[in-house]
C-alpha cells in the first residue's frame, strides 16, 4: 500500500521550516491542533498569536502585522475563514498584504463532519479576489513545499488542506512543485485531467482504468487554482483535444470554471466538469461522500470519454 498522509500535516511541518525567517509569525482560531499550528506554538509562543473563535479578528490582526513588516500565517477550517470574508477582502486582498489563509478540512471529503462544515465554495470565493492566490494541494510534500514558498510570495494567499489522509505523491519530486505550475503526472494524448487537492489521486486512478481501454489520458495536478498555468493548459489543448477538470468543490466557480474562462476566450475546447454540482454535502465517510457526490475516478473516466466524443 503506497504511503498516505493528511495535507495539514504537510502545513504544520512547513511552519517550523520558515520559522527560521524572524518574520514570520502564526495566528491561530481556537484550532491550531486541527490545522497543525500547534507545532509552531509550542516551539515559538512568542512568535503566535490565538484569537479564540474570533476569525474576523485574526485577520486584521494578521493584516496589521503584514503591514508592520511580519509575514502572517493564519488558520482555521476552510468553513470558519469565510466569516471573516470582508476582513480579507478589505483588510488584506485591497492593500495587498503578505497575509496567507489556510482553510483546513476543506470539501465533501471531510465527511462526517457534514455539510454545515463541508465548505464547497472557499476555492471560488477566494478566487474572486484581485491579488490573491488560490492553492489546493493534493498531498503531505506539495502542501509543505508551496507553503515554504510562500514567505517570498509577497502578496495574500488561500491554501485548502484536508484532515483525511490522501496518498503521498511527491516524495524525492520536490523539484517539481512551484506556486502557479501545474504539475504533468502522466503524460497523454487523447485527453487531458486536470486535477486538485483530494481528486489528484482519483485523476490518476482514472487514467489506469482508461488505458484498460485503449485510452490514453493526461494527468496533471493544478494545485494552483490562480494564477492558473495558461502555458500548460495550452500544450495540453493542442496535444489532447479535450479536458476534463476535477475536484472537490462546486463545479460553479472553482477549478473548472477557471479552464472554463480561460478555454472560452483563448483556446476553446470540449470540458467535463468534475465537481459537487449546485448542492450542499451530507454527512458519511470521506469515500461514501466521494461516491455520493460523483467524485471517483469511475466518475472522472466517464467524463473523459464524453469530452474525447466531443472533439471535432
Amino acid at each position: 500500500m503506497s504511503e498516505m498522509a493528511a495535507t495539514r500535516d504537510g502545513y504544520g511541518e512547513a511552519l517550523l521550516e520558515i520559522a527560521s525567517n524572524p518574520k514570520v509569525v502564526v495566528l491561530e482560531a481556537d484550532l491550531g491542533k486541527s490545522t497543525k499550528s500547534l507545532h509552531f506554538r509550542k516551539k515559538y509562543p512568542e512568535r503566535t498569536v490565538s484569537c479564540g473563535i474570533g476569525e474576523q479578528n485574526m485577520l486584521l490582526v494578521s493584516a496589521g502585522l503584514a503591514s508592520s513588516g511580519f509575514i502572517p500565517f493564519a488558520s482555521t477550517f476552510a468553513i470558519f475563514t469565510e466569516r471573516a470574508f470582508e476582513q480579507m477582502r478589505n483588510g488584506v486582498a485591497r492593500p495587498n498584504l503578505p497575509v496567507h489563509l489556510c482553510g483546513s478540512h476543506g470539501g465533501t471529503h471531510t465527511g462526517t463532519d457534514g455539510s454545515s462544515a463541508q465548505s464547497i465554495e472557499d476555492l471560488a470565493i477566494y478566487r474572486t479576489l484581485p491579488n490573491v492566490v488560490v492553492m489546493h494541494p493534493s498531498d503531505i510534500v506539495s502542501t509543505k513545499v508551496l507553503t515554504m514558498q510562500l514567505p517570498d510570495l509577497g502578496k495574500p494567499s488561500y491554501t485548502r488542506t484536508a484532515r483525511n489522509k490522501t496518498p503521498v505523491l511527491y516524495r524525492g519530486r520536490e523539484d517539481e512543485i512551484e506556486i502557479g505550475k501545474g504539475v504533468l503526472l502522466k503524460d497523454g494524448h487523447d485527453v487531458a485531467i486536470i486535477a486538485c487537492g483530494v481528486l489528484v489521486h482519483e485523476a490518476i486512478a482514472a487514467a489506469e482504468e482508461l488505458s484498460k481501454e485503449g485510452v490514453n489520458a493526461a494527468v496533471v495536478d493544478m494545485h494552483t487554482i490562480k494564477p492558473l498555468d495558461h502555458n500548460l493548459i495550452n500544450k495540453l489543448v493542442e496535444k489532447c483535444g479535450a479536458i476534463v477538470s476535477a475536484e472537490d468543490h462546486s463545479v460553479i466557480g472553482g477549478l473548472g470554471s477557471a479552464i472554463a474562462e480561460y478555454l472560452s476566450s483563448n483556446i476553446p475546447a470540449p470540458l467535463e466538469m468534475i465537481g459537487v454540482k449546485d448542492r450542499f454535502g451530507e454527512s458519511g465517510q470521506a469515500d461514501e461522500m466521494l461516491e455520493l457526490m460523483e467524485l471517483k475516478s469511475h466518475h472522472i473516466s466517464k467524463a473523459a470519454k464524453r469530452a474525447i466524443q466531443r472533439k471535432s
